[in-house]
């Protein structure tokens, strides 16, 4: 009885230790439920939404293709109507892009937001408070105000369209769009992707006196998504017509899509172009008198150093020999996990005097980039949009407010310009700046950005041509009178390479034979790899690999080797070399060894059998542009100047277009002083709305190559119109 007693007292013990336990985990979880439970507040209500409607007076004409003109009185009605029209045709992505900009964007989708992190690492919205009064012109202000007051109208609509909590919008998330997403455009995510790698190796730059060691730096490579941009002077055509081609290279969808509008203003506004969701003007594109076209640049704009930490006190770092205090600043990232719970995630930033500071696998760095603290994008974009001839164009230019970008630029008096725009840090010379530099050396904080003056530019010619495809500055014209790099200090970081679409751009022009409309079309939609290109030489040497073992990889390694180098969509032998040679470009770009070229072609081989039953499909039937229920074959390929690139995962057997060709404009200023330009999209007007006639109704003029034609007149506009409005009246 005794052991009975002892087990059945045993069990209440366990029973009362068990119902203790479940009430802990309840009281824990309630707690824990408390803690996180932080439901987003309410939008405000209609009324309040729109009531700065009433200040402006916009209307919008919509065209048989959909794309918006936006008339009013003053500009900043313009942008109130822009805003209306674009969120009418994509707002959740306007919504994304103005969350993300806010840091706040991990509440709306979870932990793979990351952009919240690096706002409060640029330190945007405590450098936009500090300056926003004293370095925003009341006129910038003015036009970012409207854009903010058309989305809030567009929410107080919709309010079942509106992210809880997002509204209202305001003029400052316009200007804090810019300071977040410039930076990136010369690859400053790329640096911060290679700080936070493990086993990050470093080659710190020597002094010029040699006083510093030096180790392996392990670079990244990849495929080069660029743009295209060619400019004509009368001089040079067979017409006498100054021609500008805008091809830009950007995602088809996101949050850097490329949307078209035409925005007129009686202050004088008059211009058409492409612009991102979140935008109040043009980003690129022409007015009356002149256009440019933007590709980006890959210049050494951003600048890492090695910070050493004072081993007793981890919250200072070494610099002239003394130890200085980081400063600290503790942000809270609010992570959804589901409905209205949230994780508070709070981080430490430290900021050294070099900049923002990285703590990466045990090592401390700090980070010095191009645009940090720059808040006078948007006046810049304004200058441009407004300007009337060359001079003013170059003033707004010398502003220096844009981190990077390529300008190619024409106007109606057939002037013809590159422009290799950048802010340039004011380095000192001696150090190799493309290396990591000593951090505790203060005369390496480089202060302000060289002058305009200095940056790299080609004006007319002799040839009469200027271009760019991402390639190096010192290959501009296909005359004798490009840059040189000997012009230059070394510390600008230049780049010096080609891209194949530079390659095929020299390959097909002389520097004096005259060029037509037919012939500049020729060339822009030209789909030929370069026979001194690298894809050409990897082919080559695929074709070289002996495979006797092999009789499957044999014959597509003679296919490959029979290649005419073409991405024409009727061609049998490009899918193979291009399939083939986008796999290695992506899982092993710096391993030009015959097994990793080898590994490449079987893994396309089995893709091809398996999705087509042959090697030697029409590359039409793999490359495919796909909207909706629309795919239809496409020329072109990876780095072809008729550009298209699929980064998907080619499920079904396809490559669907992702990037390349997107919007594109030729611009014509001809002899009897009309201005004609010509203008297609990939898509159509309407990003999101499927149902929408114009979700996909250019995408046959895309793929044929055919234009439509842009009506930048009031009359023009009227006569093809389909739907007048005025927001809010």
């Amino acid at each position: 009885m005794a052991d009975e007693d002892k087990e059945a007292g045993n069990r209440s013990l366990m029973r009362r230790f068990l119902r203790g336990l479940g009430l802990f985990v309840s009281l824990s979880l309630i707690i824990a439920a408390i803690y996180l439970y932080d439901p987003l507040p309410d939008n405000p209500p209609a009324e309040a939404l729109a009531f700065g409607a009433a200040s402006y007076d916009a209307e919008i004409i919509r065209d048989s293709w959909g794309v918006p003109h936006i008339f009013g009185a003053r500009d900043a009605d313009v942008s109130f109507g822009l805003a209306y029209a674009h969120a009418e045709d994509d707002y959740e992505t306007i919504q994304e892009v103005l969350a993300a900009t806010r840091g706040v964007l991990a509440r709306y989708r979870g932990p793979d937001a990351a952009a919240d992190y690096i706002v409060e690492f640029f330190d945007i919205w405590d450098t936009l408070d500090a300056r926003y009064e004293t370095d925003v012109p009341t006129h910038v202000k003015d036009i970012a105000n409207a854009y903010a007051a058309g989305l809030n109208l567009y929410a107080s609509e919709n309010p079942d369209k509106t992210w809880q909590g997002l509204a209202p919008f305001k003029g400052e998330d316009v200007l804090a769009g810019f300071m977040f997403k410039t930076p990136f455009f010369y690859g400053l995510d790329q640096t911060l992707q290679g700080l936070f790698a493990p086993g990050r190796n470093q080659e710190i730059a020597l002094a010029p006196n040699g006083e510093t060691s030096a180790f392996l730096l392990q670079e990244r490579t990849g495929a080069e998504l660029g743009s295209n941009a060619i400019a004509i002077a009368a001089r040079r055509s067979t017409d006498d017509t100054t021609r500008l081609l805008i091809n830009s290279h950007q995602p088809m969808t996101g949050p850097v899509a490329w949307y078209e509008a035409h925005l007129s203003s009686r202050e004088g506004l008059n211009i058409t172009g492409g612009l991102f969701p979140g935008v109040p003007l043009i980003l690129h594109g022409f007015n009356d008198d002149l256009g440019w076209a933007n590709t980006v640049n890959k210049m050494d704009l951003a600048d890492v150093y090695v910070l050493t930490r004072n081993p007793d006190n981890p919250m200072q770092y070494r610099l002239d020999g003394e130890w200085v205090d980081f400063e600290v600043k503790e942000v809270t990232l609010n992570i959804k996990l589901f409905g209205s719970f949230v994780y508070p995630a709070t981080r430490k930033l430290l900021k050294s005097r070099h900049g923002p500071v990285i703590e990466s696998d045990g090592k401390t760095y700090a980070l010095r980039y191009a645009g940090m603290g720059e808040v006078r994008q948007l006046e810049q974009y304004y200058r441009l949009n407004r300007s009337e001839n060359m001079t003013q164009f170059m003033d707004a230019m010398a502003m220096n407010a844009l981190p990077s970008i390529n300008y190619v630029f024409a106007d109606k008096t057939g002037n013809v310009a590159f422009i290799h725009n950048g802010q340039y840090p004011d380095r000192i010379d001696g150090w190799d700046w493309e290396k990591d530099l000593p951090g505790d050396r203060s005369e390496l904080i480089w202060q302000g950005y060289r002058p305009f003056v200095d940056v790299p530019k080609l004006i007319n010619p002799v040839s009469g041509m200027v271009f760019n495809a991402n390639n190096t500055p010192f290959s501009a014209t296909d005359g004798p009178d490009n840059l040189k790099a000997e012009q230059f200090p070394a510390h600008l970081g230049l780049s010096t390479s080609q891209t194949n679409r530079s390659m095929r751009l020299i390959d097909l022009t002389d520097g004096t034979t005259a060029v037509s409309r037919e012939r500049l079309l020729e060339i822009k939609f030209d789909d030929d790899y370069s026979r001194t290109s690298k894809i050409a030489r990897l082919a080559q040497k695929i074709g070289a690999i002996d495979f006797a073992n092999d009789p499957v990889l044999a014959d597509a390694a003679q296919l490959i080797a029979a290649w005419d180098l073409s991405a024409d969509a009727e061609n049998r032998n490009a899918a193979l070399p291009i399939l083939t040679l986008s796999y290695h470009d992506k899982f092993s770009p710096d391993d030009d060894s015959d097994a990793a070229l080898t590994e490449a072609l079987q893994v396309t081989v089995s893709f091809l059998k398996e999705h087509h039953g042959r090697l030697d499909p029409e590359w039409g039937e793999v490359n495919r542009l796909v909207r909706g229920t629309v795919s239809l074959p496409v020329d072109g390929g990876p780095d072809t100047l008729r550009a298209i690139y699929a980064a998907g995962d080619n499920s079904g057997g396809i490559a669907a277009s992702t990037h390349g060709d997107t919007w594109i404009g030729l611009v014509e200023w001809r002899p009897d002083g009309r201005q004609v330009a010509d203008v297609i999209h990939q898509f159509g007007s309407a990003t999101l709305d499927q149902q929408s006639p114009h979700y996909a109704d250019q995408v046959p003029l895309f793929v044929e190559k055919r234009w439509r034609r842009a009506l930048t007149t009031r009359e023009a506009v009227l006569a093809d119109a389909k739907r007048q409005y005025r927001p809010g009246k």
